[in-house]
């Protein structure tokens, strides 16, 4: 299963568009094997410092080691004008 997160805050159309296609993708006909994770940069300084000009950014979960800890590994941002069924080519490219 594939973890991605969702830098994102309350009103940005293109968060919320593409959060939409992220839950999307989750149910019938895709139904890919993701966890969402959505995280409001407003309730978090050091996210609001990093993403408050760039959201929404989306990152994949890379699970650690014994050793290691997990690391967030950034996507490249794709269009709000993809549909579902871009976007799941989006991402099969880019995980």
């Amino acid at each position: 299963m594939t973890t991605l997160i969702l830098y994102s805050k309350p009103g940005c159309h293109l968060c919320e568009g593409l959060e939409a296609k992220l839950r999307a993708m989750t149910s019938p006909p895709f139904n890919l094997p993701l966890t969402l994770e959505i995280r409001d940069i407003t309730q978090n300084a050091a996210w609001f410092q990093v993403y408050q000009y760039e959201i929404p950014v989306l990152c994949r979960l890379c699970p650690g080691g014994e050793t290691t800890p997990p690391q967030e590994m950034r996507l490249p941002r794709p269009s709000p004008r993809l549909s579902v069924a871009q976007l799941q080519k989006f991402l099969q490219k880019h995980l």
